[in-house]
């Protein structure tokens, strides 16, 4: 295996730049998964990294070598793709063989590669069947196993979930996580599913308009997130945003909203609200750091709820607040109505403050 450095990487299309200077070290048998919405320059980020289209500017570099002038066979890499992209004639065993027949490996070699990859992904007793025999997990499976047999130093993988249902998109996310921890194997993987960067990664690179966000482990992107996109993009359901307006009286800093309350800050986050370009501050709060009340408590804030969306083991009540929509999660046991009013205590420990200017996190002293 290898790592990989993307350094200044840019790639445009006339004056767009659909990936904007993207540095990046992913390092030897790490995954890292590159996360964000639609058109955010994820996988224009891999299809450079794979060879498939010619970078503007920047380095990349695989192991030890720049590649950025190679063709796609010679970088040692090997893509799993959304689409599986298998031969519907051929037998699995054939599907797996055809990239070291390319290569031109010794009958026996060859054998050796496809059985062993078969046995590492549990499908040896699929080896003799087609593609449309097999269902979506299945060929998946043999989508890896084609990537696998070439021993590649790097593996990209192109949203290669997005075609299953719910059920099996689980359980192959578990079947990929165990597939990397068994081979050491370096994976950059691309996914618009921050559920699934969140629950198979080392580390998660969060990219939004070309640029990249926040790159780190997904704990810290959740706890720590340095803007108000990460904030509001990862985690399900998202981080409430709360537009609020700083201002201070009898000689504490407090955060008021559209409905005339206000609650004290805490000293530390007196101390993130006084390092904002403008007295516009935006509240983040995560479900679970919410408590939620029938009754007005010191402390607590008034709200109304718009819906109430039981799951089985806990309710999730979204309210209107400030102008904005809050998520907060009760046990099911909680009996609460559509447009009930109701008071939200916020957690100062574990919430989050952004700059209403900037959209950066405010961070204390």
């Amino acid at each position: 295996m290898a790592h990989v450095v993307l350094k200044d990487l840019v790639k445009t299309y006339g004056s767009f730049k659909a990936v904007n200077d993207v540095s990046l070290t992913v390092n030897d048998g790490e995954f890292v998964a590159l996360v964000g919405p639609s058109g955010c320059g994820k996988t224009t980020t891999l299809n450079l990294v794979a060879g498939l289209i010619p970078i503007t500017s920047g380095d990349i570099v695989i192991g030890d070598r720049v590649v950025n002038d190679l063709d796609p066979k010679d970088r040692d890499i090997a893509m799993v793709f959304q689409n599986y992209a298998l031969y519907p004639q051929k037998s699995v065993y054939k599907n797996l063989a055809f990239p070291l027949q390319m290569r031109k490996l010794p009958r026996d070699e060859i054998d050796k590669k496809v059985k062993e990859a078969a046995r590492v992904l549990d499908m040896t007793h699929l080896l003799e069947r087609k593609p449309r025999e097999l269902s979506g997990g299945q060929q998946q499976r043999v989508a890896l196993g084609r990537a696998l047999v070439r021993d590649p130093a790097v593996f990209l993988m192109d949203e290669p979930l997005s075609n299953l249902d719910a059920k099996l998109r689980v359980q192959m996310r578990s079947e990929i996580k165990r597939f990397h921890q068994d081979l050491k194997a370096t994976i950059i993987y691309v996914t618009h599913d921050q559920l699934e960067a969140v629950t198979m990664a080392d580390k998660m690179a969060v990219m939004n308009g070309g640029y990249l966000q926040q790159y780190d482990s997904p704990a810290q992107v959740f706890a720590h997130p340095v803007n108000m996109f990460v904030a509001s993009f990862i985690g399900s359901p998202a981080m409430s945003l709360i537009p609020l307006q700083a201002s201070t009286a009898n000689g504490n800093s407090v955060l008021t909203g559209a409905e005339g309350w206000s609650f004290e800050l805490s000293p530390r986050n007196a101390q993130k609200v006084a390092n904002a370009t403008t007295k516009k501050v935006v509240l983040g709060a995560r479900h679970s750091t919410i408590k939620l009340h029938n009754s007005a408590v010191p402390g607590a804030i008034p709200a109304k709820a718009y819906t109430v969306e039981p799951t089985g083991d806990v309710t999730f009540v979204q309210a209107f607040l400030s102008g904005a929509i809050v998520n907060v999660s009760v046990p099911p046991n909680i009996a609460v109505a559509p447009d009930e009013q109701i008071w939200l205590e916020f957690d100062q420990e574990r919430m989050h403050l952004f700059d209403g200017e900037t959209e950066m996190a405010l961070k204390a002293n």
